[in-house]
């Protein structure tokens, strides 16, 4: 039987799917993550620096190395954005937003976005916890903005998403528990997703918008509205 290679890029990308990473997502300093992954530190930085070439971390000087996409720059302004917002405006924005991403999605998306679109579908309904499955959540919502090829409506989409995980993050970060198998997302989630395979903007426009209002109506259930 031929026995399968796993590269260090593989040993790395494994880690930060399974990986339960603080708040921030960063990563454990260079010479512990070396450690862990059995690989020397040139290795590592070789594999860390494809993977931000790809937009999966981001490296800020003297703080360490993060996943995700570098923040905006203009922090103050997010900032100032989080301090005037609140969770009912998020998702007002998000409803008024994202359906026309999905609809773009729908026209633009690669084969190899799609693909990955259906990997970040499949991983939410696995995740072991809330937080690794908000990950993946987070994951595929990104993955959408970038199938409709505009680096703008990206950056938007970028700040919305920047400004929701303040205003409403950590409902369900500190329990240990996983989402329940029949969760509304999942099948949500599907929709969407093979809508955009489909490549009908409209259906998958629709589908976003019904899974953003379950997301409001238990939003408004949780936090008593």
């Amino acid at each position: 039987m031929q026995q399968i290679h796993v590269t260090p890029l593989d040993k790395l990308r494994a880690y930060l799917e399974a990986a339960d990473l603080g708040d921030d997502g960063r990563l454990p300093p260079e010479r512990e993550l070396a450690e862990t992954l059995d690989m020397g530190r040139t290795v590592l930085r070789k594999a860390l620096a494809t993977l931000q070439g790809q937009g999966v971390v981001w490296r800020h000087v003297g703080k360490g190395t993060f996943v995700g996409e570098r923040p905006l720059e203009s922090i103050r302004d997010i900032n100032a954005l989080v301090l005037r917002t609140n969770p009912t405006e998020v998702m007002a924005a998000r409803l008024a937003f994202e359906p026309e991403i999905a609809r773009l999605a729908a026209a633009n998306a690669t084969g190899g976005q799609i693909n990955d679109l259906r990997a970040c579908a499949q991983k939410c309904r696995q995740a072991p916890t809330w937080r690794q499955y908000e990950h993946h959540d987070n994951r595929l919502h990104r993955a959408l903005g970038e199938a409709t090829q505009n680096s703008l409506l990206l950056g938007l989409l970028d700040t919305i998403t920047t400004v929701r995980r303040a205003v409403t993050w950590g409902r369900h970060r500190d329990n240990p528990a996983r989402p329940p198998r029949d969760h509304h997302s999942f099948e949500q989630h599907d929709r969407i997703v093979e809508a955009v395979a489909a490549r009908d903007g409209q259906a998958a426009a629709d589908a976003m918008r019904t899974h953003l209002r379950t997301v409001e109506q238990n939003l408004r259930d949780s936090l008593g509205y």
